[in-house]
């Protein structure tokens, strides 16, 4: 099975591997080069059997697809709300009014938009409310002795028979722990409000009523001993229903409790809002009166929600969703296994000490004879949470204890807090015990004695709040919820920034603050003198420079830990040099791990997982200010009994150490530090063992481990550290990520694990990605020995020095080599964490975020359990085989490390690239492209510019050099096999036909040069196709068809261009809105045809675009609205894009703009993907886009191309068969794309789902690229991905060339479908049972004989007989789905009859003059002005309305109003806004302002929300109030005021003007490369709240800053009559020098920033309607003309 490619093997590695009989390395000559035979069977052959119809993939019977295996949360159901809470404490005494439960009501009513339906468009996903026990409602089951008994909601089994036995036993339980039961009471409801789904599952609903045990009767004033007993009862009587065989698994099978309290009870089903009051007929009764109400709407992605999934859960309403769901499950379960206390006192659950103490410890949680599991991953992350949460509230924690300590904020350097140090010191404590519940969230709670919501550390879910006159607070998603709410009675207005929390206390009614009630949480326990008296720090250290092996030996250790001579020249280099990761270019198209032939680490076996739709990414860059990479070392206590001992742990800086570090770490033994005992295992084992013997090791170190821990050792170190070149050669390893997740594991098991912290040693790690695996499968820390060595041994050598002295590379020390390193790590680490939505390392540790590909069960049980592992793959003697091989043998080798080129090929030696220059000069020879031909040399005088006949012949070798290349992809290991005879290609449908499905890749003009964008464009037009214009925009003069192309073939339009035609088109098909917003603009969103989100990029999902400063040219600088040379990183897709309601939103805006255009959105492919898709077809999107992990990319970090996403095949097959499975495939097309070279590629990928195919690198090949590898360095040799001149002269491509190859990939299908018996290519789709593993190809993977695919692919349903699907849905309107655009409902009703106002057709019409009119507005009217705004834009583009439209509105507007608003468009909103106000604004006014009789102060109120003006490229914008976080995100050209802001202000900004009239955030200014800020600072504390890395701040220094700021606020008050503003021009002279001034580099020599010449002239306003710049001549005041024209 191996061959001697490069060598044979040494005599050490050849006797290891014969040691075994199981490994795959079977060869006495064998070496590392794993060796590939041809294909044995042509792709295009067709199975003798083909008349027999065939079933795809089967399974042993019994046997199910894991296609959909793993937690819940994940693979099966997500989901997304709008979630609020109202407390009137005044009135009504002691049981409160019915009119605030009316109130809750309407509010869940007003938040229909958050939630959705399931699939038969009427059971809605979820709405529930919790409030106080309606007494009066229940006043037969209350007494004099028995005044609030304990209240049972149930949800259970609809036959009677099933129900009276549940009940028998649940009457049974509660008598067994005294609690007298009172009665059952039937809850009354009309289940013909519900919708066919719901009803069909509906169970009874029933209470129950117990009285308190006569031993809690002293309990009365905190009920807490009775909360406590009905609370351990209801998880019994879980427990008892399980022993009497009473659980069903059918849809009569639910025995669930809503709630169980003597305080809160929780009405909620599978319904929409408006129904849950008509379904529950007790809300209608006017006896039920409440003094709080938890309102919650729920979007699931699932169209089958169960009832019990709707919230609000028993304690929690949860808007949003936990990332570290999976770790902080694991680390309930490690807690759960310590044997802490003796299990006896489970018997008595009434007793109030004796239910406090089994509350408080963790292991009493995790006895499941007696009580139902707290937590499981069968269950969702809100119910999870909800379970750990409640848990805390029994114990000794209060709810905004618990609250705080689950989901704390960033305390570390808070300005915000910097007066509140023991707010600090709670959260430094808490965090020792207990790992972040990390995700985007709102979380509204109650315990019955308050009620309080709180926001996630990132602050991305909105949160608003108004205060009466009468005491009540509103708390809401949004804003406007309560129709009929008087401006006049509001007394305080204010939002939820991150980390904030605000709660009411029921009794006393009392309102609390953030800081109030924190301090009141943090000042019960004296925190910072237990942290000062046990907690130890290790802060970083300087390096040692002592080397610890010679060259010689260093280089031997290297090879046999698999580093390569990349590693070092590539990663080494950059990290140590640069301390930042590599940046690399072109996607990954190397072969998956378990199919190369070449040796890899355990690393490259795992795929890092990343967040997409139903949760963000966050940014590492530029909000780093929320995340930490600090971790802590020893024992654990209980997390929910406080005391001083929780103090006592080792506190990491940095989970990398170093030699110093490890020292320090020692030192802490001594019984007078601490006495923290530690031991060190050896990881290595002799290498005469053979590949069985890592079994043995394994189990070795585990037993020693677990030895340690029980004997009082709290330091775990594993060490594969070889004493020296002897060591080296007689032994091998086990590799870390083996050992420290078996390890970890086994610790798990017994019971130990939070008894000790485990650090790795290891030679092992280097990359980013391996630390992230290490910590991710259970190290606390990693001393990477090795790669620290390898440092010193780079940093030394001649080469670096020389490269040093001649400016190549900066100077450093070696402590600052080092040092870089190490920076290079922790910030990879943090890129990695941010994919996912991670804030701190400690919530990543031991989470597992990682899928696993090509490992066997044997590995997954042994180190990774839990991780879904889908096609098999190695066992432990392969992993032990090819990490031997890894080791050097020969002399050449000892001196000189082996360039695997994994990452740059090399040639013949190195790593398989399916893209390389040889197969680009294939392709070129087929499609007639001679890449010497160019405008820089003959192109004019050859004859058809150069374009020689394509050849079919040469295609064929192009084919066949694929054919015969080694395994790359899953879809090598697959055949055809079809069910009917072959058919003559006459009669397979034309190449014309099948083209229009093909897609170009979203490459960014800028990513490539115009040539290369606009070639591939016109190419994909003409065989009518859909181009693609990535993130970037577009220049407008591509919307017109060419009409002015000479005989040659040249157009003055075009004139870099050849080979062009009349009746060509540049415009891109598919129009890209990217979190970056490049060039985002009405215009660019009208004149596309289809508009792309993109969510994700297979290169580096979960990570924002990037663009290297030397390709911002001055062209793509005016495109993007940006700043030439000045590189640029969109943020990753989180600003309105957290959850899958706000997805939903933005799908919405696009609509509203552009009617016409489907909505696509791209995804990458990731396990999960299938619930995900499921959630994106809900929220209307027409098409969705599978990018495989393998994508191309102009630049990216050289891990994210490399480890994270999977390929197409498992992505796409999941994403179709979860949307056939939930009924909603018919809603969406399936497009797919991601290393898509040829016809048989497309094929496998139709018959896996897809109707649509995307080419990326390979069209670019078609137009000329050589496979160079320098997209990112901008110096492309044939000018496909340059912006310099010269270099684009090159560019030899022409459409024509493009269509070449389009048609032999299309005649390539039309062969394919000939052969097997198929005429029409729709046929195909969906059609798995075609394809069968290739037996012949499975055998060729050198590594293992683990692979199987069938168990995977079994799960696409069979969709031979029903076709339903390739058809738009009856509801849709039927017909082809290319055909039918999903259309906004309700919420756009006030745009359409605002464009249908006759006025308003007339001034759009007439193109002149003022015109206004008036409407009211509510919160259900989303993306108000959208449509307008595309209606101005399809006539007149951006900037041609000559008229103004001024337009105003009164009331409550819904989220993205004012969205698009271009030129000539003045719009005022009297009342308030939500998120998103001025979305994409381009032009004219926006104006925002509080209602005349106010009760509040405007200044010091919220009235917008967060991420107001993303992506606004103009206009003039003034809010007469506060806004919330991100104001001005992406800001590119708008002028913009308002009076205060939260976090993150002016982030990514590139141009305009913002002005803050008030306090802001903290992060003001990150990644701002542009424009100007000024910013008013009445506290003092402006400069703490800004990010220096780029910004510099000054005063207001010179004449021509302060004219401009003066004017912009004349601006204001003239337009809001803001008081803030009066006061301010009042007192100018004194006012201005309050004021900061904040600017860029960019900027630095503008005349408002420094001292410029007189007479320069400054600009006050954006593009006024006649295009012309407001500019004001220093020294000069505005004219009244003036003002009206710069009102845009």
């Amino acid at each position: 099975m191996l061959n001697t490619i490069m060598k044979p093997a040494g005599a050490a590695v050849t006797a290891f591997l014969l040691a075994s009989q199981s490994s795959g390395f079977t060869s006495p000559a064998t070496k590392r080069v794993f060796h590939h035979h041809s294909r044995l069977v042509s792709d295009n052959e067709v199975d003798g059997r083909r008349h027999v119809a065939l079933s795809a993939f089967r399974l042993p019977s019994g046997v199910e697809s894991n296609m959909f295996e793993g937690p819940a949360p994940l693979v099966r159901e997500r989901d997304a709300c709008g979630v609020g809470f109202i407390a009137n404490t005044k009135e009504g005494g002691e049981f409160g009014t019915h009119k605030v439960l009316q109130q809750g009501l309407t509010a869940l009513d007003c938040m229909e938009h958050r939630g959705a339906c399931g699939g038969d468009g009427i059971s809605g996903d979820g709405a529930g409310i919790m409030t106080q026990i309606p007494w009066k409602l229940f006043s037969e089951y209350r007494s004099e002795s028995c005044p609030k008994p304990g209240v049972g909601m149930l949800f259970l089994p609809r036959d009677a028979e099933r129900r009276d036995k549940v009940k028998k036993v649940i009457e049974t339980v509660c008598e067994a722990n005294e609690l007298q039961f009172l009665g059952w009471r039937e809850v009354p409801v009309d289940v013909e409000t519900l919708g066919p789904n719901a009803r069909a599952v509906a169970p009874s609903m029933w209470q129950l009523f117990v009285k308190a045990p006569k031993r809690l009767e002293d309990d009365e004033e905190t009920r807490d001993g009775f909360e406590r007993t009905l609370y351990l009862v209801r998880r019994r009587i879980g427990v008892e229903l399980k022993n009497a065989g009473l659980t069903w698994d059918d849809d009569d099978g639910e025995v669930y409790f809503a709630s169980f309290s003597s305080q809160t009870i929780v009405y909620k089903g599978m319904v929409q809002g408006c129904v849950l009051p008509r379904f529950y007929k007790d809300l209608q009764n006017e006896d039920y009166t409440t003094k709080f109400v938890i309102y919650h709407r729920r979007f699931s992605t699932n169209t089958n929600p169960r009832w019990p999934l709707a919230q609000p859960m028993r304690v929690v309403g949860h808007n949003g969703e936990i990332n570290t769901l999976l770790g902080n499950v694991n680390w309930v379960k490690a807690r759960e296994k310590s044997k802490i206390l003796d299990l006896q006192q489970l018997d008595d659950l009434v007793d109030a000490e004796n239910t406090d103490n089994i509350v408080m410890l963790c292991n009493t949680q995790d006895v499941p004879s007696v009580l139902e599991p707290l937590v499981d991953l069968n269950r969702s992350d809100s119910a999870n949470l909800d379970a750990v949460f409640e848990l805390m509230t029994k114990s000794r924690h209060r709810a905004p204890c618990a609250l705080m300590s689950l989901v704390p904020t960033a305390y570390e350097n808070e300005p915000a807090l910097r007066d509140n140090p023991e707010i600090v010191d709670f959260y430094k404590f808490h965090g020792g015990l207990l790992e972040a519940w990390d995700g985007p969230a709102l979380l509204v709670f109650s315990d019955g004695k308050s009620i309080g919501a709180s926001l996630d550390r990132n602050g991305l879910r909105p949160a608003r709040y108004s205060i009466t006159n009468d005491g009540t607070v509103y708390m809401m998603s949004e804003t406007g919820v309560i129709p009929g709410l008087e401006e006049s009675n509001i007394v305080q207005k204010g939002r939820l920034g991150p980390g904030m929390m605000i709660n009411v206390d029921l009794k006393s009614g009392e309102f609390k603050d953030n800081i109030k009630i924190k301090s009141e949480i943090a000042s019960r326990h004296p925190y910072g003198e237990w942290l000062a008296k046990g907690r130890k720090d290790v802060s970083k250290m300087s390096f040692s420079e002592e080397r610890i092996y010679d060259d010689a030996t260093a280089t031997f250790a290297q090879g046999s830990f698999g580093w390569g001579l990349e590693d070092i020249g590539m990663q080494i280099q950059d990290m140590a040099g640069s301390g930042k990761e590599t940046t690399y270019s072109m996607g990954d198209d190397a072969p998956i791990a378990v199919l190369s032939e070449r040796p890899h680490t355990p690393y490259n076996y795992f795929k890092q997982r990343f967040a997409q739709v139903t949760n963000p990414p966050i940014d590492p860059l530029r909000e780093g200010v929320v995340m930490s990479v600090a971790m802590t070392l020893g024992k654990k206590e209980s997390i929910y009994q406080v005391s001083e001992k929780g103090a006592r742990l080792i506190h990491l800086a940095s989970p990398v150490l170093n030699a110093n570090e490890m020292e320090r770490i020692a030192s802490f033994a001594k019984e007078e530090n601490g006495g923290f005992q530690q031991t060190t295992i050896a990881t290595r084992y002799a290498l005469s063992d053979g590949p069985e013997g890592m079994k043995a090791a394994i189990d070795a170190i585990c037993d020693k481990a677990a030895d340690a821990v029980r004997n009082g050792v709290e330091v775990l170190i594993l060490s594969d550290m070889a004493a020296g070149q002897s060591e080296l050669d007689e032994t091998t390893y086990i590799p870390p990520l083996v050992a420290v997740g078996a390890v970890h594991h086994r610790l798990i098991e017994d019971g130990l694990r939070m008894d000790a912290g485990i650090v790795v040693e290891t030679g092992s790690a280097w990359s980013t990605h391996h630390f992230a695996c290490l910590v991710g499968y259970g190290a606390n820390a990693v001393h990477p020995y090795l790669a620290l060595e390898t440092v010193k041994q780079w940093h030394g050598s001649d080469r670096t020095q020389s490269m040093m002295k001649a400016g190549k590379l900066k100077a450093t020390t070696l402590d600052e080599a080092q040092q870089n390193y190490r920076e290079a790590v922790e910030n990879g680490l943090l890129k990695i964490l941010s994919k996912m939505g991670i804030s701190l390392l400690t919530s990543y540790h031991g989470a597992q975020i990682f899928e696993a590909m090509g490992l066997g069960e044997e590995v997954i049980n042994t180190s990774f359990k839990g991780t879904t592992s889908r096609i098999g793959g190695v066992n432990l003697a392969d992993i032990a085989s090819e990490t031997a091989s890894m080791r050097p043998e020969t002399a050449s080798e000892k001196a000189k490390l082996v360039n695997y080129g994994y990452y740059k090929p090399v040639p013949k030696l190195g790593e398989y690239h399916a893209n390389s220059s040889d197969l680009a000069k294939l392709l070129h020879n087929a499609i007639g492209l001679d890449k010497s031909v160019s405008a820089a040399t003959t192109r004019d005088e050859a004859e058809n510019d150069g374009v020689k006949p394509a050849s079919v012949a040469n295609y064929e070798i192009f084919k066949e050099s694929l054919r015969t290349a080694p395994l790359a992809n899953i879809r090598d290991l697959l055949d055809f096999e079809s069910d009917r005879e072959s058919i003559p290609i006459e009669e397979v449908e034309p190449a014309s036909e099948i083209m229009k499905r093909f897609c170009t890749g979203a490459m960014s003009l800028g990513a490539l040069s115009r040539e290369a964008h606009e070639t591939l464009a016109i190419a994909v037009n003409r065989v009518g196709g859909k181009s693609n214009s990535g993130e970037g925009g577009e220049d407008v003069v591509r919307g017109k068809m060419l009409t002015d192309v000479d005989e040659k073939g040249r157009s003055p339009t075009f004139p870099h261009l050849a080979g062009l035609k009349n009746g060509d088109s540049a415009n891109s098909f598919i129009h890209q809105v990217a979190s970056g917003r490049f060039g985002v603009t009405p215009e660019f969103l009208t004149t596309a045809k289809q508009l792309e989100i993109k969510m994700a990029q297979g290169a580096k999902p979960g990570e924002g675009g990037q663009l290297p400063g030397p390709k911002v040219s001055d062209y793509i600088a005016t495109l993007r609205a940006s700043k030439p040379g000045v590189t640029l990183i969109s943020p990753p897709p989180h600003h309105d894009i957290y959850s899958i309601e706000d997805l939903a939103q933005l799908i919405h805006d696009l609509h509203a703009v552009n009617e016409k255009a489907g909505v696509s959105v791209k995804l990458v492919s990731s396990i999960g993907i299938g619930t995900v898709a499921c959630g994106v077809a809900k929220a209307q999107a027409d098409v969705i886009q599978i990018s495989g992990g393998d994508g191309g990319t102009g630049a990216s970090p050289l891990s994210s191309i490399k480890h994270a996403g999977m390929p197409w095949e498992l992505g796409l097959a999941e994403a179709h068969s979860a949307l056939m499975n939930n009924g909603l495939r018919e809603r969406v097309t399936l497009r797919v794309d991601g290393g898509i070279r040829t016809g048989r590629d497309i094929a496998i990928a139709a018959m896996m789902g897809a109707e649509e195919f995307g080419f990326g690198t390979i069209a670019m090949i078609a137009e000329g690229c050589v496979m160079a590898r320098v997209c990112h360095l901008n110096t492309c040799p044939v000018g496909v991905t340059s912006q310099k001149e010269e270099l684009r002269k090159k560019f030899p491509g022409t459409p024509e060339h493009v269509v070449n190859f389009f048609m032999f990939v299309a005649e390539e299908i039309r062969e394919l479908m000939a052969h097997l018996g198929y005429s029409k290519f729709e046929d195909l789709i969906g059609r798995a049972d075609l394809l069968k593993e290739d037996e012949a190809q499975l055998a060729r993977i050198a590594k293992t004989k683990g692979v199987s695919l069938g168990a995977f692919f079994s799960g696409i349903p069979d969709t031979k007989e029903s076709r339903e699907f390739l058809r738009a849905s009856e509801e849709d309107g039927g017909g082809a789905k290319s055909e039918v655009v999903h259309v906004n409902g309700f919420s756009s009703d006030l745009d359409r009859e605002m464009c249908n106002h006759p006025e308003v057709r007339a001034a759009i019409e007439n193109n002149s003059g003022e015109t206004a009119v008036s409407f009211n507005i509510k919160n259900t009217d989303r993306s108000t002005c959208a449509m307008l705004a595309g209606d101005i834009a399809r006539k007149y583009g951006n900037q041609g309305l000559s008229g103004n439209l001024n337009i105003n509105f009164f009331g409550s507007a819904g989220q993205s109003f004012g969205a698009f608003v271009l030129p000539g468009l003045k719009v005022r909103l009297t009342g308030e806004a939500n998120d998103y106000v001025g979305k994409g604004m381009h032009g004219g006014e926006i104006v925002v302002l509080p209602e005349v009789d106010a009760g509040f102060v405007p200044a010091e109120s919220s009235i917008v929300g967060n991420a107001c003006l993303y992506g606004a490229t103009g206009g003039d914008f003034h809010a007469n109030g506060r806004a919330g976080e991100r104001f001005c995100v992406r800001n590119s050209g708008a002028y913009a005021v308002c009076e205060g802001t939260g976090d993150h202000c002016c982030e990514y900004m590139t141009g305009g003007v913002v002005v803050v009239l008030g306090t802001v955030g903290r992060n003001v200014g990150a990644g701002m490369t542009g424009g100007i800020g000024y910013f008013y600072d009445e506290d003092g504390r402006f400069e703490e709240r800004v990010n220096g890395e780029i910004v510099k701040y000054q005063r207001v220094k010179t004449t021509e800053g302060e004219l401009q700021l003066r004017n912009i606020i004349e601006r204001h008050f003239e337009k809001t009559g803001s008081e803030k503003a009066e006061e301010i021009l009042d007192n100018w002279d004194e006012e201005v020098g309050k004021f900061w001034q904040v600017y860029p580099p960019s900027e630095a020599q503008s005349p408002v920033v420094a001292q410029s010449i007189v007479g320069e002239t400054v600009k006050v306003s954006a593009r006024a309607p006649s295009q012309d710049l407001c500019y004001l001549p220093v020294g000069a005041s505005l004219n009244p003309d003036q003002t009206t024209r710069c009102a845009d």
